[in-house]
C-alpha cells in the first residue's frame, strides 16, 4: 500500500507541475507577444486556463503552452538529475502532446488545438508536436512506471523514493 500511495504522490504532483507549465508557458507566450492577461486560473483540480485579450500574436501565445510545458520539466529534469524529475518530466512530454492530441480530436473551441487551428497553425504543425511527445513520452513515461513499480517491489521495502542502488532519490 505504501508503494502505491507515493506513486499516486508522484502522479499528483507530476500533474500539478503540467498544468502548471503549461499555463504559465501561455502566460510567457502572451507578455512575450504584448498581450494582456485578463484572467488566470492555475488550481490543479480544475482545468486551469488564462485569458488574454488584445493578442496581437495569438500563435505564440498559443503555442507557448505546450512548448514551455515540456522544455521547462524538461532543464529541471537535466539539471537536478533525479529519477522523480525524470519521471515528472516525462509525464510532462506525454501529457502535453497527449492534450493537444486529444483537444484535435474533441474540437471544443475553448481548448488549445482548435484555437491553434484558429489562429493560423497547420495540421502538420500540430501533428509535428503530437506524434513526437507523444511516442517519445510514452515510452520514458511508461518506463518511470516500471523502474519505481518494480524496484519497489523488488526491494520489498515498498519505498519507491530510492534509486536501484539504495541512494535516496
Amino acid at each position: 500500500m505504501r508503494v502505491a500511495g507515493q506513486f499516486a504522490l508522484l502522479l499528483l504532483v507530476s500533474w500539478t507541475v503540467m498544468t502548471s507549465t503549461h499555463e504559465l508557458g501561455h502566460v510567457v507566450g502572451g507578455w512575450c507577444g504584448g498581450a494582456s492577461l485578463v484572467d488566470l486560473e492555475l488550481s490543479p483540480w480544475r482545468l486551469p486556463y488564462s485569458i488574454h485579450s488584445s493578442d496581437p500574436h495569438p500563435l505564440l501565445t498559443l503555442w507557448s503552452g505546450p512548448v514551455l510545458g515540456v522544455v521547462v520539466p524538461i532543464v529541471f529534469a537535466v539539471a537536478i538529475r533525479r529519477n522523480a524529475t525524470w519521471f515528472v518530466a516525462d509525464f510532462c512530454l506525454l501529457a502535453n502532446g497527449s492534450y493537444l492530441a486529444l483537444a484535435w480530436l474533441a474540437g471544443d473551441p475553448h481548448l488549445d488545438t482548435p484555437r491553434l487551428f484558429q489562429s493560423g497553425a497547420t495540421t502538420l504543425s500540430v501533428a509535428a508536436y503530437c506524434i513526437p511527445t507523444i511516442c517519445l513520452g510514452y515510452v520514458r513515461f511508461r518506463n518511470d512506471c516500471i523502474f519505481y513499480l518494480s524496484s519497489a517491489a523488488s526491494r520489498g521495502d515498498g519505498n519507491i523514493s530510492e534509486t536501484p542502488d539504495g541512494e535516496p532519490d
